[in-house]
């Protein structure tokens, strides 16, 4: 199976002809969501915000492509009313097919900001058993994970809480996500804890460039 990473938090799987999208949000530019979305018959979306869902852009994919269908939360469901039944609702703890990769679904919520800002709801998403995408969460799903995407940064989060969830999962692999806010100095810096910390608890961790892919 290889993984390619885009901007921020998107990704995309392909293994033969089966091709799905995670998170194709508004840090995409336009060539980015074309190539993203190429032959891909499937969406997973862990949440609302822009930058993991871009709607506007998603939806004249999904109307110029009829073969795809999406899985996302209610609250983003609803916005994809005008598809019909390739539009799913998704919650955690549940199992289904997406273009043939089989997806389990952990977690609920998203991380607290702050205690004024409401938490919405945030899936999780566990691709073919080996893929985990954590979406604005740091959920430790309750299955083994092969690949660990990690959420670098976020206004969520501290640095040693990524670590600890690296730590947790114990991946054999990380690739980074949740990287759009940082400059190359704030990242290559917390990109040094979490791999030197979770190097020592069996996790090799390392960069991806956008649209670089690797076998996953």
């Amino acid at each position: 199976m290889r993984l390619t990473k885009f901007a921020h938090s998107c990704v995309r799987l392909d293994d033969d002809s089966r091709a799905l999208v995670v998170d194709p949000g508004s840090f995409l530019d336009a060539a980015q969501m074309t190539d993203a979305f190429q032959g891909a018959h499937a969406v997973l979306v862990t949440h609302e915000h822009g930058d993991h869902i871009n709607v506007e852009a998603v939806r004249a994919v999904a109307t110029a492509d009829p073969e795809l269908h999406l899985w996302a939360p209610a609250s983003v469901a609803t916005q994809f009313a005008g598809l019909g039944d390739r539009v799913h609702t998704v919650r955690e703890n549940e199992s289904f097919k997406a273009a043939g990769f089989a997806i389990q679904t952990f977690g609920g919520q998203h991380a607290l900001i702050h205690p004024t800002v409401p938490i919405v709801a945030n899936v999780a998403f566990l691709i073919d058993e080996r893929v985990y995408h954590p979406g604005d969460s740091l959920i430790v799903p309750t299955a083994p994970v092969e690949t660990v995407l990690v959420p670098i940064h976020a206004p969520w989060s501290k640095t040693a809480e990524v670590v600890d969830f690296v730590v947790s999962v114990r991946a054999s692999n990380g690739y980074q996500i949740h990287d759009g806010l940082l400059n190359d100095a704030g990242r290559q810096l917390t990109e040094a804890h979490v791999s030197r910390i979770g190097g020592q608890h069996g996790t090799q961790y390392r960069h991806l460039a956008t649209r670089e892919t690797v076998e996953v």
